[in-house]
């Protein structure tokens, strides 16, 4: 900097540890810009101190995005756009970490390449990893589904992508360790309601289970820090039981910081600290009290203004203390310097514009979706369509020629939207009408023209669908309904149709499509999410044969009646009075479409090896019985079960899965591990999934799959205390149809 010799401060010594580093930058600065540094819209520049503004907000949730109040991330000539990848709900249908990785490799690539030529920063705000609990919830888009293994798989894998540089992978001291770009956990704790019936989520508060806590909300957030060693978590506007999750000290300083040891720092989401005292009226705090609150409870960084108003006056007040937000700040900038915000990173200097868009790119958001799509019905294996057969095209529905719909919220300017009319259109002669003015086709005025394009086509294709007016963040749903005069739509053309319906639907959330499932004439139908920016053709290389789907729903599909039986704000997992059990370990209903479901082009076999195996663990003295509620009195065993807390949990369970395509096409298939408790205790899932590999296979070839499961982590059940236990009993591996047994017995 000008007029300064930065060597003279020790924060640039670049000899000196991050810590010290840190600390000796904070000790510079006075109470005001500590607490200018601790906002993302007020962080200023210092130029006593050569010290640049930062601003925090940036987004990446499958792609660079251009998101937020006067957004860091920008497109214009220089970078015209990115890689916009399917919507993570997608994604997460592939079932395939390592496609997840690659994926937050190329974001993080592209992202880096935008940090260095002045158009994004270093710190994105993404991935999200709720669980989808209520098949209404508005964001279900952006997240890997209802499971949360697969959830937190998904995390630790997409922010493995993002944050590792390539030999620094594991370090002595993790909070050394460099960063390629900084990823975040988001959103803690609880949080899956928008907007629902009046209630919004500023003002909600989920009234949550310990067990549920620790088994579901907790158990991706826990993965993402622990395994994915995730550089920043994010808090939810909502409260848990009574306490605002950003004011939670249990929640962030006990489990994130403590427990799971978070290497990183902690933020609110946007405006969260203000909604303390605008919403929740928590405490009936003022704005210095809020800020206080969040503070000692954890919270570092403000995506708002409320810590750099009300801040300087708390520890004027008394109410908190200056150390506190050193400390705070102190995490912040260690951050920045495990980025190279300091340093520089030599090794990334080189990216720039040649590293955006670039071929293999754009093809990587095109494989994403065709391996993501899912399959859901081929009566007659109409699929795949042979382009000598089928000439003439008919593409209606108000998604034929998507383009921004296939990218959905928090996303940037894309390369270039092949739409499903150019991705047919390579194919076939395409003739397109709309069906519906827009996706809530309000009236049937265009369905006669529809009507009459089926009449004359070879092939109808129909693009139905929900979008960001239907559901997205603020906006839950209230059915599961196509929208409007949609199945109307549906239902004239297919009657019309001269050749076979090929049903295409793009959603994120759960549609009662039976109507369709049980429709003679429609032949097909596919799920295909949103599918990015490369979506159109992606759909029509799965028609026509070019890829054999093997996507498969991260999604229980419940039917249109599951909404009346609950509220959304019933958060209990399992069935509680006349409620019903929510996602496919506890609801035990009928559904549309299970989870896991997906079809192939081709068949696939299953052997597997041992059939049964059995541990014996030996007790000490200083490991003790935890008693289980059996729904039969005589049932219970001597020691019904352990805390996997007091166990060595070393135990292996080792199996091979020998696969085989027996059919005449080459394809992939997604191998589904559950695990099944002993039977009798009350509570438990009725399956949970422990483990999942996705296999290609040419036609006609078997591969031997090796799963490896630690017995503790795969075995366990946690209890209405949230206490994780290892059950004694006979526990069960299901995999297909086929299952191994696994006893499981205690010694002393």
């Amino acid at each position: 900097m000008h007029g300064l010799n930065m060597a003279d401060f020790a924060f640039c010594d670049k000899s000196l540890s991050y810590e010290v580093r840190a600390k000796d930058l904070v000790d510079r600065l006075t109470l005001i810009e500590k607490a200018q540094q601790m906002g993302d819209k007020s962080s200023v520049h210092i130029p006593r101190l050569g010290l640049p503004k930062y601003r925090w907000w940036s987004e990446a949730l499958h792609g660079v995005a251009q998101v937020g109040w006067d957004p860091v991330t920008h497109f214009d000539d220089v970078v015209p756009g990115a890689v916009s990848f399917p919507n993570v709900i997608l994604t997460a249908a592939t079932f395939n970490q390592t496609l997840w990785k690659t994926i937050g490799k190329v974001v993080s690539t592209e992202a880096r390449a935008m940090y260095n030529l002045g158009r994004a920063g270093l710190t994105f705000w993404s991935p999200v990893i709720n669980v989808v609990r209520d098949p209404r919830w508005g964001r279900t888009l952006e997240t890997p589904g209802e499971d949360p293994f697969v959830v937190g798989l998904y995390a630790v894998n997409f922010v493995r992508g993002m944050q590792d540089l390539e030999g620094h992978d594991n370090t002595t001291d993790p909070n050394s360790r460099p960063l390629k770009v900084s990823a975040c956990c988001k959103h803690f704790a609880a949080y899956d309601i928008e907007n629902y019936l009046g209630l919004d989520r500023l003002r909600y508060d989920a009234k949550v289970s310990e067990q549920d806590m620790v088994e579901t909300f907790n158990l991706p957030f826990e993965m993402c820090v622990k395994e994915g060693d995730v550089s920043s978590v994010m808090c939810s506007y909502n409260r848990v039981n009574g306490i605002p999750t950003c004011a939670d000290a249990y929640l962030l300083k006990k489990l994130v910081r403590k427990d799971w040891n978070l290497h990183g720092y902690i933020v609110a989401d946007c405006d969260s600290v203000e909604e303390i005292v605008r919403n929740h009226r928590w405490l009936k705090d003022t704005g210095e009290d809020a800020s206080a609150h969040t503070l000692k409870a954890g919270l570092d960084l403000d995506c708002g203004n409320y810590y750099t108003k009300f801040l300087p006056n708390s520890v004027m007040q008394g109410k908190v203390k200056e150390a506190d937000m050193d400390k705070a700040i102190k995490y912040l900038y260690i951050v920045l310097m495990r980025l190279g915000f300091f340093d520089g990173i030599p090794s990334l200097a080189s990216l720039g514009k040649k590293d955006i868009c670039t071929k293999e790119n754009i093809e990587l958001a095109a494989e994403a979706a065709r391996q993501g799509i899912v399959l859901l019905k081929n009566n007659d294996e109409t699929l795949p369509l042979d382009p000598a057969n089928f000439k003439s095209l008919a593409l209606i529905g108000p998604h034929a020629n998507a383009t921004k719909a296939m990218i959905g919220n928090y996303a940037g300017v894309p390369c270039k939207y092949i739409s499903p009319i150019e991705g047919f259109s390579a194919f076939g002669k395409v003739t397109y009408e709309m069906g519906c003015k827009d996706i809530k086709c309000a009236n049937d005025s265009y369905i006669n023209a529809a009507v009459n394009v089926a009449k004359n086509a070879d092939v109808t294709f129909l693009f139905v669908g929900l979008d960001l007016s239907v559901e997205a963040e603020w906006v839950d749903r209230s059915d599961l309904l196509l929208p409007g005069y949609q199945t109307h739509l549906v239902n004239e053309v297919t009657k019309a149709a001269k050749g076979p319906v090929i049903l295409v639907v793009l959603t994120a959330g759960v549609i009662d499509i039976s109507f369709a499932k049980t429709n003679p004439k429609i032949k097909s139908i596919l799920w295909v999410g949103y599918p990015g920016e490369q979506g159109g053709r992606a759909i029509a290389d799965v028609v026509f044969g070019k890829h054999n789907p093997g996507g498969r729903l991260p999604l229980t599909w419940y039917e249109a009646d599951y909404v009346e039986q609950l509220p959304m704000t019933s958060m209990p997992l399992r069935a509680v009075d006349n409620y019903p059990g929510r996602t496919y370990k506890f609801f035990n209903g009928s559904t549309v479409y299970p989870f896991g479901y997906g079809l192939s082009y081709t068949s696939f076999k299953y052997k597997q090896n041992p059939k049964e195996l059995s541990f014996d663990i030996k007790l000490n003295r200083l490991q003790h019985c935890h008693g289980l509620p059996y729904k039969k009195e005589n049932q219970n065993p001597d020691c019904p079960s352990v805390s996997i807390d007091d166990l060595s949990c070393k135990e292996e369970i080792k199996f091979e899965i020998a696969v085989e395509n027996v059919g005449q096409k080459d394809g992939s298939d997604v191998i589904l591990v559950y695990h099944v408790p002993p039977e009798g205790i009350e509570g438990t899932p009725l399956k949970q999934l422990v483990g999942f590999e996705r296999v290609y296979l040419h036609a006609k070839e078997n591969k031997t799959v090796k799963f490896v499961l630690n017995v503790c982590k795969s075995l366990n059940i946690v209890n209405d205390s949230g206490y994780r236990l290892l059950p004694s009993g006979l526990h069960k591996i299901v995999v297909g149809d086929k299952s191994i047994s696994v006893k499981v017995s205690y010694k002393r």
